[in-house]
């Protein structure tokens, strides 16, 4: 059983749905832990309502980053976690944090990495005239939305579409990939070479997940 520590800055619906995953009972993860660095997240409340432990860790409270991940890092070995889920966590983690925890963060971010990094993905694929976005479950790297990639899922953009409604389609299939990219971690069948994930036994086309989207 992979223990793993969840951190979020708000709502965490990704974190509800790690939640209701490590809730089954052959689910190969438990959630020790729910970390902010917002005492306001509402996915604190998510975590207490589930009878998870959480944990304030509030970076205005710290002169600089270095010390704020030095109390994250010490809260993680407090619960006993061996791997840690970004879930909306919207503070950038320092190379040193990242590398003392290489391979051992995985992050989701919405759109079909390596395009879009960073925020205001939709508004930007929109902008762009991509026929197809979606969604990314990564390891972390200390560059942003850098890293070997585990699963992706695809939408269609639709000519009607706006920021808004796609990033709802978005979010309903991050609510799907990130749970089964963490099974698969904790299940030992993903492998790290160099920048690529490789995938035991993987059953995705192409190694990931694709949204079966009909094309009209």
């Amino acid at each position: 059983m992979l223990n793993v520590a969840v951190l979020v800055s708000g709502r965490g619906s990704n974190l509800q749905a790690l939640i209701d995953a490590c809730a089954e009972e052959d689910f190969p993860a438990r959630i020790v832990a729910v970390i902010s660095n917002n005492p306001d997240a509402y996915g604190l409340e998510r975590a207490r309502q589930a009878n998870i432990s959480t944990s304030v860790v509030n970076h205005r409270d710290f002169d600089d980053r270095e010390s704020f991940e030095a109390a994250i890092d010490l809260e993680l070995k407090n619960y006993k976690a061996k791997f840690i889920c970004l879930a909306g966590f919207m503070r950038i983690l320092d190379a040193r944090f990242v590398n003392r925890w290489k391979d051992r963060i995985l992050n989701i971010h919405p759109s079909l990495l390596p395009s879009f990094k960073g925020l205001h993905t939709q508004e930007r694929a929109l902008e762009a005239g991509v026929r197809f976005t979606g969604c990314t479950v990564h390891i972390v790297r200390p560059e942003m939305d850098d890293g070997p990639i585990i699963l992706q899922a695809a939408v269609a953009v639709d000519p009607e579409d706006d920021a808004d409604n796609l990033s709802a389609k978005v979010l309903e299939l991050e609510h799907v990939i990130y749970p089964e990219a963490l099974k698969l971690v904790a299940l030992g069948r993903v492998s790290i070479n160099g920048n690529k994930a490789v995938i035991e036994k993987a059953t995705y086309p192409t190694g990931g997940l694709i949204s079966p989207e009909p094309i009209s």
